[in-house]
């Protein structure tokens, strides 16, 4: 997918208004895959920009870009991997007294459940749960966005849905998650 060829730089290089407009089209669907690997709006966004700014440099190497939102997509779950490794020991330290966080009208009870739920789970799972049940990818589609195996998918998404049931319910789970698998 990525070219060898060095990209051309500049104040206004030739790709500016094409890497705009995939921005503009997919911007919104990349943050909220982000929220729901996060769940936190103001990391999302922060994951969002990052993999978008690292699209924007591999663009002009880009020598496919039918398969853009795949791409894009195993850029924000990379970052968002890569930022949990990182800042495992330098995370902030969680308190008894969660902060007081207003929710939008358009945000449910259910949908709060279903994403504290998430937040319990180990990153990796929390990803093949995102990109298996909310983007609705096939089992080789998330193995090739998270370079794994067929198997470690099957697993990882057994071991997220039995901690997400042990934590919801298995009641809840099969109408939380599309289709219940």
């Amino acid at each position: 997918m990525i070219s060898r060829s060095r990209p051309v730089s500049g104040p206004s290089s030739p790709w500016d208004g094409e890497f705009a407009r995939y921005f503009g089209e997919r911007a919104h669907s990349l943050r909220a895959t982000a929220y729901l690997l996060c769940g936190d709006w103001h990391r999302a966004e922060d994951l969002t920009q990052a993999a978008l700014l690292k699209l924007y440099l591999a663009w002009p190497r880009l020598s496919r870009h039918d398969s853009l939102d795949a791409y894009a997509r195993k850029i924000v779950l990379r970052t968002f991997l890569a930022e949990n490794r990182r800042s495992r020991w330098k995370r902030e330290r969680l308190t008894d007294a969660p902060p007081d966080v207003p929710t939008t009208d358009a945000e449910t009870e259910h949908d709060m459940l279903v994403r504290q739920a998430l937040a319990v789970l180990a990153p990796r799972q929390r990803a093949v749960l995102v990109l298996r049940y909310f983007e609705d990818l096939s089992v080789d589609e998330t193995a090739a966005a998270l370079g794994c195996s067929t198997g470690t998918v099957k697993s990882q998404a057994a071991r997220g849905l039995a901690t997400l049931r042990n934590r919801l319910g298995p009641h809840f789970v099969a109408v939380a998650v599309p289709g219940g698998r």
